[in-house]
């Protein structure tokens, strides 16, 4: 690490976020015991194959075009199995590309909050993902941050990069044993989406009710690039606080986010996505369905700023309501600073209407089947996008984790 930015983590210490509820990070600890590496997917321990699928992660690597295991705070494998791609821990990529320092810490400030400082501080590696320049990986890559141990406090910083003309998919699933009782999760991802290339990312957060997580993302996108995020969380987690950031700072540079949260239990979720239209005719559409049950609490936050000419942007929330005790929050926000652009929002929050619930029980289903139709329908946001494998992917995951909260 640079000195100067050694420094400025150092001071950032005791920052708090602005957003969300403050972890105490000496709750949790970075002393963990090492893992040894595999050399496949498929010697995982049987108990926590299913953590993994359910995170989106095949042991098998069929359909994968290249994988990525950390376990803890222990990278135990990582590959490319196609031409154009690499695939590593972010440390041994630090150490193999001097130039690669070049994008640590510019997407993302190293002192935003006390998280991304104990990133710098206390490292534990995370992915480095590129594709070169004209490659299609169309193909999805598998990256998953693992956690087995209670108590532990993942430290991660990833590096996405898409070179000029080339295309990238990833399915990067975040999990834990069903034996943890209680851990942390902080991951940094810096995206670079460079001229004329495609990043189509799609997370899977498999948590338990006793995980904190506090990502911190940003991504750069360049002329006519484009950058589609797709987010599934279907399980209870502690606390989740989240707003990645999309810049597009190249002309007719595109961002899309798309996310499906269901929060059962006494999940506290504040999250969102914020774009930044600096570059001309950029353009951006951040989209989110959001059900809270149970106790839960929901923020979702959505944020568009226009600052250049014919761009163009949307924003569109919907919640709905299961439960008397659990609570919604839409907070749209745009900005504009010129005259010729367009920027819009829509957000609803509700519950489900009785007449629905009625109409499909006088078709013959019971009360508990007419309220699944109905969630299914609400929750099954157009992922675009994908191609055919990451789509039907993405469509299994989904189904496995309403199967689940259902």
């Amino acid at each position: 690490m640079s000195q100067e930015i050694s420094d400025r983590a150092q001071r950032a210490k005791t920052k708090k976020a602005l957003l969300g509820e403050d972890v105490d990070l000496e709750q949790y600890t970075t002393e963990a015991g090492e893992h040894q590496p595999i050399t496949s997917l498929g010697e995982i321990a049987k108990d926590y194959k299913q953590d993994l699928l359910e995170a989106g992660i095949e042991p098998s690597e069929k359909d994968r075009s290249g994988s990525f295991l950390q376990r803890d705070r222990s990278v135990v494998f990582s590959r490319a199995l196609y031409k154009g791609l690499e695939v590593m821990s972010t440390t041994d990529a630090l150490s193999k590309y001097n130039g690669l320092k070049d994008y640590l810490w510019k997407a993302v400030p190293v002192d935003a909050d006390k998280y991304t400082a104990e990133v710098e501080l206390a490292p534990s590696h995370g992915y480095f993902i590129r594709a070169a320049a004209g490659s299609k990986v169309t193909i999805p890559v598998q990256a998953c941050l693992f956690i087995t141990a209670d108590k532990i406090r993942q430290n991660v910083h990833n590096i996405i990069i898409a070179e000029e003309n080339s295309e990238l998919h990833i399915i990067t699933g975040c999990s834990v044993s069903h034996a943890v009782n209680s851990a942390l999760h902080i991951g940094i991802s810096e995206f670079y989406v460079r001229r004329g290339a495609k990043i189509t990312f799609t997370m899977v957060h498999n948590w338990t009710g006793g995980i904190d997580v506090r990502p911190r993302s940003a991504v750069m996108i360049e002329d006519d690039g484009v950058f589609i995020n797709n987010y599934i969380l279907m399980k209870p987690v502690k606390s989740i606080q989240m707003y990645p950031t999309a810049y597009c700072v190249g002309k007719n540079a595109r961002a899309n986010f798309q996310s499906i949260i269901f929060a059962p239990g006494n999940s506290k979720i504040d999250v969102g996505s914020r774009a930044v239209l600096q570059g001309e005719g950029s353009r951006a559409e951040l989209i989110s369905r959001v059900i809270a049950t149970d106790n839960a609490k929901v923020i979702a936050r959505g944020d568009i700023n226009g600052t250049a000419e014919h761009v163009k942007g949307h924003l569109e929330c919907r919640g709905l309501m299961l439960s008397d005790t659990s609570v919604v929050e839409s907070i749209p926000e745009l900005k504009a600073s010129r005259k010729d652009l367009d920027l819009s929002h829509e957000a609803a929050v509700g519950k489900i209407a009785e007449e629905e619930i009625q109409y499909l029980m006088s078709r013959g289903l019971s009360e508990e089947e007419a309220i699944s139709v109905i969630i299914r329908g609400f929750l099954n946001v157009d992922i675009t996008g994908l191609p055919d494998e990451l789509a039907k992917e993405t469509k299994r995951m989904f189904d496995l984790s309403l199967q689940k909260v259902m």
